[in-house]
């Protein structure tokens, strides 16, 4: 893996909000949840679908504070546009678990 400048690590903004909405996304082509995540008055309300199906039904995502790149452009993900990216770490079975934190925090608030 090539090394990077802490200025480079510094370009990327990673921030933690909280899920306010999520669904089923049926029409993925791999199972997906779309999620919406409130990141607080700066950045507010992005979108988002998640491959996290194997832990996580759309109802146990609703209040959960997750951690998410927020500085990518949006991408086209089937049907559904996609304006941040979660973070999460894969399983034993490569199946992902999000990161969050331990307790709540400030919406909006960036990674260190």
């Amino acid at each position: 893996m090539a090394e990077i400048s802490f200025d480079d690590f510094m370009k990327v903004d990673i921030r933690v909000g909280e899920v306010i909405r999520a669904e089923d996304y049926p029409e993925a082509r791999k199972p997906a949840i779309k999620v919406w995540i409130d990141f607080g008055g700066e950045i507010g309300e992005r979108k988002t679908s998640a491959q996290v199906t194997a832990h996580y039904d759309p109802a146990s995502l609703v209040g959960k504070q997750v951690m998410a790149v927020v500085n990518f452009p949006p991408r086209q993900i089937g049907k559904f546009m996609s304006e941040v990216l979660v973070l999460g770490l894969p399983d034993e079975k490569g199946e992902i678990v999000l990161i969050g934190p331990d307790g709540k925090v400030p919406l909006g608030g960036r990674m260190h």
